[in-house]
């Protein structure tokens, strides 16, 4: 352990070797001065830990040591001898900031209990002082790291950095390895040269000067140009990135003491961790937005996809009122057709072009999809899916079996959104059955849930692919590989489940499960 140093001053010999030799048996490494001018160059160059200077001395009064010393060391525990002891005189210590007060001639014991003391009250000074200091640090740290914004996060650190240290001067400074800069990001006030910076940066190490303290000739002619007393500068190097945080007094202020340093160290820590979380926010936020586009435009993509699939369904479906229009309205026009033949022809025209409607507003739902949840029945919806991809199924052979309930209880759900599920999962199956096959189509209540099945006869889905099967850009078809990956995000979205049943029958079942509840949460 460390002993403690005492620097003990006084310009009679015998009181300043009496001192010294009692410290010494005590365990304390004691330097003695009579003369209190080479104390304090003592002071400006070596460490004491307490000063036990005499108050009452030819050349220099103990109270001007002690207010120097106070300036070279700002955290020196404090203690005065005096052989005046006057209600003045204590009150005169005090407002110095002495730890304690030792009477000449004192006895031999009383010396090493009034030095500890006076450490152990010193002691408690410095730690109120830096818990004080350290509450509104919480404060700052909380502020800094709810700011993820790295321009507002820049100059809410700069204002706090100032507000904090007291101080009108203060840069920050980041490291771009890529271009070899240590580059300016935001500052306020007089800013350092950028000579200054350079080598400030290359040292890699924390730069504390004082005008008249500072052994660096060329630092201390840089501060005097540029109008500072006294600078602080601290090097952050966290894992992907360097930065550097800069402070100063402009001449004629008090020079930054040793207290200041340590909070100006945590500060440059927390900002340049904050920094960094806040340059990671943007990147992720940006991720995110690049993300939700690219996804837009993949399901906005597959719904064209899926469009384009339904053509020839639709062509048929539009195709063959047309022609009912045309041909009743043909012999309703003929001139030897009775009145009621005409009227039944132009009720078939109606009807006709009700259906043709129907089918055209069921598309236009489908290119403007709703985003409302509605009471929707499953079993309505299916049957105009299947009405819609029936003639693509029957001109290519593939045979649809339904076993589904008389009645099921309706779901919430976006219909259209629901529809494109529907006509993806069976237009899967069409695909993966060009010589034809059959499909079967299922539906049965289980508890509070409707569970639809699709099953084909094709040759299903490789074992491989299972797992991933509704992952983006998976296809066992060359397709675009997003048609169940958009399927599952939409049940999902309904707060149901979509899975691939490994059943042991030939081909590819898909189950579609929906809650049953009247209203969505």
């Amino acid at each position: 352990m460390t002993k403690q140093r005492i620097l003990v001053v006084d310009d009679e010999p015998g009181i300043a070797l009496l001192c010294e030799r009692l410290l010494t048996l005590a365990g304390f490494e004691a330097v003695t001065y009579t003369d209190p001018r080479k104390a304090l160059e003592h002071l400006q160059t070596e460490r004491a830990d307490l000063l036990l200077v005499d108050i009452r001395m030819p050349e220099i009064s103990g109270f001007d040591v002690i207010q120097l010393a106070r300036q070279y060391q700002p955290e020196i525990a404090l203690l005065a001898m005096t052989g005046y002891g006057t209600v003045e005189t204590a009150i005169q210590a005090l407002r110095r900031g002495v730890d304690g007060l030792i009477l000449k001639p004192f006895e031999k014991g009383e010396l090493i209990p009034t030095v500890q003391q006076a450490l152990a009250d010193s002691q408690q000074k410095q730690d109120v002082a830096r818990m004080r200091a350290l509450r509104p640090l919480f404060s700052v740290t909380e502020t800094l790291f709810a700011e993820t914004r790295p321009e507002a996060l820049l100059d809410l650190l700069l204002g706090t950095v100032s507000r904090q240290l007291a101080c009108p001067n203060v840069a920050f400074y980041q490291y771009f390895s890529r271009e070899n800069e240590l580059r300016l990001l935001g500052a306020c006030g007089k800013k350092p040269s950028s000579s200054f910076v350079a080598r400030t940066h290359d040292l890699e190490q924390v730069v504390w000067g004082v005008i008249g303290l500072t052994k660096d000739a060329a630092l201390e002619q840089e501060m005097t140009e540029a109008g500072f007393c006294s600078i602080l500068v601290v090097p952050t190097s966290l894992a992907d990135s360097r930065s550097m945080l800069f402070a100063a007094r402009d001449s004629g202020e008090t020079p930054f003491r040793e207290s200041d340093m340590e909070m100006f160290m945590i500060l440059a820590r927390q900002a340049a961790i904050a920094m960094e979380n806040a340059r990671l926010y943007d990147e992720l936020r940006a991720y995110v937005r690049r993300v939700e586009e690219s996804q837009q435009a993949l399901v906005q993509a597959e719904k064209l996809a899926t469009a384009g699939r339904l053509t020839a369904s639709i062509a048929h479906e539009i195709n063959n009122p047309l022609q009912s229009v045309r041909n009743c309205l043909h012999l309703a026009t003929r001139e030897d057709a009775p009145a009621e033949m005409r009227q039944k022809y132009m009720d078939l025209t109606r009807q006709e072009l009700d259906r043709l409607m129907n089918t055209v507003q069921r598309m236009l739902d489908f290119y403007r999809p709703s985003v409302e949840f509605r009471p929707v029945q499953i079993l309505d919806l299916l049957e105009h899916v299947l009405n819609l991809v029936g003639s693509q199924l029957r001109e290519r052979n593939i045979h649809v079996t339904t076993a589904w309930p008389a009645k099921l209880p309706g779901v919430m759900a976006i219909s259209n959104q629901l529809e494109q599920v529907f006509i993806n999962l069976i237009l899967n199956a069409f695909d993966a059955m060009p010589q034809g096959g059959e499909i079967f189509v299922s539906i049965d209540k289980k508890r509070k849930w409707i569970e639809i099945t699709f099953q084909d006869n094709g040759p299903g889905v490789p074992q491989e692919m299972r797992e991933s099967i509704f992952e983006p850009f998976i296809s066992t078809k060359g397709g675009t590989g997003l048609g169940l990956s958009v399927s599952y995000d939409i049940i999902i979205a309904h707060g149901g489940q979509l899975d691939y049943l490994a059943n042991h029958q030939p081909g590819a079942c898909f189950r579609v499960r929906l809650p049953i509840k009247e209203n969505r949460e």
